[in-house]
């Protein structure tokens, strides 16, 4: 495995490349959820917060499938970034057919589209804030098509599964990792 740039390298491409402060929120909500992530897997913390941080790096510039993110993970490639965060990263787009083989790369997928779904679920509390969401009714509002539409319900399910969680405890767990990193994400 190469070596692993430096958070604040990847802070500064991250930066570079995206200009939307909800897109770096939600880079830094699923940085933070994949630092849980690896913390409570025993895992390497800084490769699954760097995965996090970058997963969408490219997204702005290349918004459509499959550029997003294949274009991204040869940029990464370049700068010398490790081929299984790499790999991690295509996977997180199913339409790329990189299968998910990695906790890493199941991690990333389990996270992405919940940590968005909770953003919004935090933006609907009176105090719009994430320690207001209660884990119960997050789970009730998947059920509700009409909330947070562009939240694919599908992989949050799919992402639970592949990573052998339970989906309330999972919900429970982006949350709480959310929560610590409150203040830095608005929220």
């Amino acid at each position: 495995m190469s070596s692993l740039p430096s958070r604040e390298d990847a802070w500064k491409l991250l930066c570079e490349w995206t200009q939307s402060e909800a897109l770096r929120r939600h880079a830094l909500g699923v940085e933070a959820a994949m630092r849980a992530m690896a913390e409570a897997g025993g895992q390497d913390i800084e490769l699954y917060g760097l995965t996090g941080l970058l997963h969408d790096f490219d997204y702005e510039r290349f918004p459509q499938a499959p550029d997003h993110p294949v274009k991204g993970s040869e940029v990464l490639r370049g700068l010398g970034y490790p081929e299984e965060m790499v790999a991690a990263i295509l996977g997180h787009a199913s339409y790329t057919g990189v299968p998910r083989e990695t906790h890493l790369a199941k991690s990333l997928f389990a996270c992405d589209e919940l940590v968005g779904f909770l953003f919004a679920c935090a933006y609907v509390q009176p105090d719009r804030k994430i320690a207001s969401v209660k884990p119960e009714s997050a789970r009730k509002k998947l059920k509700d098509k009409s909330f947070a539409r562009g939240v694919n319900r599908g992989d949050i399910i799919q992402g639970a599964s592949e990573l052998g969680a339970e989906l309330d405890a999972h919900i429970r767990f982006v949350r709480e990792a959310l929560v610590s990193r409150a203040e830095e994400l608005g929220l």
